[in-house]
């Protein structure tokens, strides 16, 4: 049965807009928890645009299913990794001025700065996933560079113009998953994905895990957490 893990940096982003204490993430990813979430994720940003320090540090004290840490591969978040530990980590490419990830990793290109640090947190008994675009060459890279996981990037299958250009991408993260699940690899899949969108994914049995988080907290604005992540994880887990 797969699984369903929210992402609540867009709740933090909306309590940095105007510096205060609210809405506090943390008070979100225990109501999500409740709601059925099989996970939270955060993203701890080098310019702290939403999650903040403390956020990441009460949230390993408080999530009781499994904590995900976005991060990038640099050595002042690797150290904050390790000290925090959470229960896995997806290295993601950062850019200050995108508005959010906006592709893969290039595990590929980056093999000698990956390497090292994914064998650090994995001898700290973290879970490493690679959030990927689905090329088979970001794939084999992937195990190549000792990940225990990849994170299938359905961006482009979810910004598709037209139903053509969709099911091109749909087919095209379908074989990036075969290929993984060959390799060994576990799977999560993320980036776009809302209550529209999702469904044909449920026909692919070697996803373990949906990374999802702001169309969740775009519809919890409307019909609140609980109702959003339940809806959501009806539709992830519907046969």
């Amino acid at each position: 049965m797969p699984t369903l893990s929210v992402n609540v940096d867009h709740v933090a982003t909306v309590r940095q807009a105007r510096g205060g204490k609210n809405p506090d993430p943390v008070a979100a990813a225990l109501l999500a928890e409740l709601a059925g979430a099989d996970g939270i994720i955060v993203h701890l940003r080098e310019d702290r645009r939403h999650i903040q320090d403390r956020d990441l540090e009460v949230l390993r004290k408080v999530v009781k299913t499994k904590l995900n840490l976005e991060m990038a591969n640099t050595e002042e978040i690797v150290q904050i990794a390790l000290r925090v530990k959470p229960d896995m980590v997806t290295l993601v490419p950062e850019r200050r001025q995108e508005l959010t990830t906006e592709g893969g990793l290039d595990v590929l290109g980056q093999q000698t700065s990956l390497k090292p640090n994914i064998a650090r947190l994995k001898k700290a008994g973290i879970r490493v996933s690679l959030f990927i675009d689905a090329d088979p060459r970001q794939v084999k890279a992937s195990k190549g560079a000792g990940a225990d996981l990849v994170e299938i990037h359905t961006g482009k299958y979810a910004d598709a113009p037209d139903e053509e250009s969709r099911k091109k991408e749909f087919f095209r993260i379908a074989r990036a998953i075969s290929q993984a699940h060959r390799l060994g690899l576990r799977i999560n899949i993320g980036h776009g994905l809302d209550y529209q969108n999702v469904a044909p994914f449920t026909a692919l049995s070697p996803i373990e895990d949906y990374s999802i988080g702001h169309s969740i907290i775009a519809r919890a604005v409307l019909v609140g957490l609980d109702r959003a992540v339940r809806e959501m994880k009806e539709l992830i887990t519907r046969k």
